[in-house]
């Protein structure tokens, strides 16, 4: 029976249980060697309780934690083995000065969506970081209890008892672990991808966010069910949703997208912010600098158009751009492009009055081409208009109409930010409600004004 102020492998003193469970103990100790200082000692002895499974992940958290060289992990120092009557095997690693999430719970703190961000951007980095190793670290135990609010207000990755270091292939599965409400379903079948440790810091965030174990609220088609336990932005909530979906494919593929969508959003939220505050000094919501935007209203209409022109260049309406393709394969492929479509012309073109030798014919097609390729994109524009019955979005080419969408203005429930562009939510319908989405084009401040400007003539409840 261990017990406070022995020595165990003739160096570390032990000072305070913090944990036992199953053949498994952790205490805070001293390092006699190292003039006292702090660390975790984490003990497992093998016999009835503890099975092979258990000292293979044992031993891998020793091999795990050797080879990592993290700021937000706790150092390794040392792994060892005791044969006292029962096989005691030791694992030692820094101690972290702090308090853990759950703890904070526990102790009646209520976290802020501004705490909660911040936290999930921390631990996505230390994810990114683990997930990009070759082969890829997955904690698979994500919770509160392990992760610790250090005294530096920087949160730190702790316990990787559960850890794999090997991605799930098909066929083949891996030793089952996780705590029940935060892990997902795929890794209580033995399988488990990045986008696992995703699922759980989700999880961990809904925890922190209403104060109640994810394990004890409602679920719909496996989904947890936390809007109704707390108020926070559509935004962040929709993101949350995205970490924690059910099925694997169909949540944030990696904790650098997961970063990168977090990260678009505070950009919103700074923006909503400055419209905010100058909305309460009561000089109105700020048009934005420089914008295009037309808007008209009344007490009976809003009208908004929106010119296309302002991020579609030569390039982008020859050949529509894709995120991630450099600019000289879209010059290059409109080039292309350009040239075939001149040169079946130019043949079409011979048959005709000026011949495919005239000069005048040459000026006139190439005129065409620069119409266009440069100056039609300038007569394209979106127009929005909403009457207190009826609401329509037009597309227009030339000032003539080349599609329509029209709704009942009394059926609109919401209109926010979301997926880079503004979404006007109207129904429910048979099948549903219906998104329509407008201004992928525009940017973040001016999509923050109009989304309050819009809101504002609806007379929708202010988020």
């Amino acid at each position: 029976m261990l017990q406070v102020g022995q020595v165990i492998h003739d160096r570390y003193q032990l000072q305070q249980k913090l944990g036992q469970n199953a053949g498994r103990q952790t205490w805070l100790a001293v390092d006699l060697e190292t003039q006292a200082e702090p660390v975790i000692v984490k003990l497992l002895a093998f016999g009835d309780q503890v099975q092979w499974d258990d000292l293979k992940l044992f031993e891998r958290e020793a091999q795990i934690l050797r080879q990592l060289e993290h700021s937000r992990i706790p150092k390794y120092r040392d792994y060892f083995s005791i044969d006292d009557r029962l096989l005691w095997f030791g694992l030692v690693y820094a101690y972290i000065p702090g308090t853990s999430l759950k703890q904070l719970i526990d102790d009646g703190k209520r976290f802020s969506e501004a705490d909660v961000r911040k936290i999930a951007i921390a631990v996505l980095k230390i994810l990114r970081d683990l997930h990009h190793l070759n082969p890829p670290i997955l904690h698979r135990d994500i919770k509160p209890s392990n992760l610790i609010l250090g005294k530096d207000d920087q949160i730190y990755l702790v316990d990787f008892g559960a850890v794999q270091d090997k991605a799930a292939k098909e066929g083949v599965t891996f030793t089952v672990v996780g705590t029940y409400g935060y892990a997902p379903m795929e890794q209580f079948g033995g399988r488990a991808v990045p986008a696992s440790d995703l699922y759980a810091l989700g999880a961990t965030l809904i925890h922190l966010l209403t104060g109640t174990s994810p394990a004890d609220l409602p679920q719909r088609n496996l989904q947890i069910q936390f809007r109704d336990a707390v108020t926070l932005s559509s935004d962040f909530a929709t993101w949350i949703d995205h970490l924690t979906h059910p099925a694997p494919e169909a949540r944030l593929k990696s904790a650098e997208q997961a970063l990168q969508v977090l990260a678009h959003q505070t950009e919103l939220l700074s923006a909503a912010a400055i419209s905010s505050e100058h909305n309460s000094t009561g000089l109105g919501i700020e048009r934005p600098r420089n914008t295009q935007i037309k808007l008209s209203k009344s007490r009976t209409h809003l009208e908004i158009i929106i010119p296309k022109q302002k991020k579609i260049d030569a390039i982008e309406y020859a050949i529509p751009r894709s995120r991630g393709v450099p600019a000289f394969l879209l010059l290059w492929g409109t080039t292309l492009i350009s040239g075939i479509t001149l040169f079946i012309v130019l043949l079409i073109a011979r048959g005709f009055w000026f011949g495919f030798h005239s000069p005048l014919g040459w000026i006139l097609i190439g005129l065409g081409a620069i119409f266009f390729l440069f100056i039609a994109p300038w007569f394209r524009q979106t127009r929005i208009r909403f009457t207190r019955q009826q609401f329509l979005i037009e597309e227009q080419h030339f000032y003539s109409t080349t599609s329509c969408i029209t709704g009942a203005t009394p059926d609109i429930r919401e209109v926010w930010r979301g997926d880079r562009c503004i979404q006007i939510t109207s129904g429910p319908y048979r099948n549903g409600y219906r998104q329509d989405r407008i201004g992928y084009e525009l940017t973040d401040f001016e999509q923050v004004w109009l989304v309050k400007e819009i809101r504002k003539w609806l007379k929708l409840k202010q988020e």
